[in-house]
């Protein structure tokens, strides 16, 4: 077993005791976390978004912190201010929520554009600049973003910018009834968030982080990525495709599902089933593919049954 296999494979297990029935999309929050990307959780109140974050931050043992956003919030409640020091007479940095390793920004669709654009430098260059002085981020350093996708009164709707920073969006959904059953059950003395312990020390994860970059991959599996990504461009319900930071996104993804499989090279299934997470996002649907009610999910779907896969033998070198 590799070490990124090993890695995921003790994640996913602790935080299942958590989020009950949920394995393929905590699968999919690993993955991520193992791409050192940022996850967009999507979905409605109460299904988890909040646990599922505390949960993985401590199988970690990684710093946690959560940042509820609001409209009257201010880029410095998220970065940190300079405070002047009359013992000193000089200005002193004081961190913000986000100099954390795991930073859970709830609701984020509620804070204007200005503090939500004060998180683009922080989740692409992991760093941030405050009056004119950089502060590096510590790893491992991973947004969890949440945010009510039926709720529009009272919030901002994320720009481009900051969704092609999201390396997949994730819906969690409702649980089905007997695994509601088995919640309650399980909490109904305390929470089970409580009690899960640390089971990977942030040395191993940065180690997996590193391992994944090694996975193989055939120059016709990048062909076939680089394909899609093209496809999406020309689509003719679409107005906007997905960026080179999308192929990239799906390139990585793949690399870390193949290790996750115990594979050392990525196969075109891989590219397959990574597609839609990592692409749907960053797909702006044109107004009269709206009207229709066609999403990106299902233009992302189509364009993938579509593409055939270039090359006859794909797969290990």
């Amino acid at each position: 077993m590799n070490i990124a296999q090993s890695v995921a494979q003790r994640l996913i297990d602790n935080v299942s005791q958590v989020i009950i029935g949920k394995k393929r999309e905590v699968q999919r929050i690993v993955i991520g976390f193992l791409c050192q990307g940022h996850i967009l959780l999507e979905d409605v109140p109460g299904v988890g978004k909040t646990v599922m974050a505390k949960a993985l931050a401590k199988s970690i043992g990684a710093e946690f912190r959560r940042i509820q956003f609001t409209p009257d919030m201010l880029p410095s409640d998220v970065t940190g201010v300079s405070i002047f020091n009359q013992m000193t007479n000089e200005f002193e940095f004081r961190n913000g929520p986000i100099f954390s390793q795991i930073v859970l920004t709830d609701e984020i669709n509620r804070a204007t554009p200005k503090t939500q654009a004060a998180l683009l430098e922080a989740m692409e260059e992991k760093q941030v600049t405050v009056d004119g002085t950089t502060y590096p981020m510590q790893r491992p350093f991973l947004v969890i973003a949440t945010q009510n996708p039926i709720e529009y009164e009272g919030t901002f709707p994320l720009p481009e910018a900051q969704l092609d920073r999201f390396i997949m969006r994730v819906h969690l959904g409702y649980p089905q009834p007997q695994e509601e059953m088995q919640m309650l059950e399980n909490q109904q003395r305390q929470h089970p968030i409580e009690v899960i312990q640390q089971v990977v020390s942030v040395e191993e994860l940065i180690e997996a982080q590193t391992a994944i970059k090694e996975i193989y991959s055939n120059p016709d599996i990048k062909q076939y990525i680089i394909n899609l990504v093209t496809a999406t461009r020309n689509h003719p319900d679409v107005y906007l495709g997905a960026s080179p930071r999308g192929a990239i996104a799906l390139f990585r993804t793949c690399q870390a599902y193949a290790a996750l499989q115990g594979r050392e090279y990525i196969i075109p299934d891989d590219v397959k089933i990574m597609a839609e997470i990592t692409l749907a996002h960053r797909v702006i649907v044109g107004p009269s593919a709206r009207i229709k009610e066609i999403s990106s999910r299902s233009i992302i779907q189509q364009i993938v049954n579509a593409t055939p896969i270039p090359g006859a033998t794909i797969g290990a070198r």
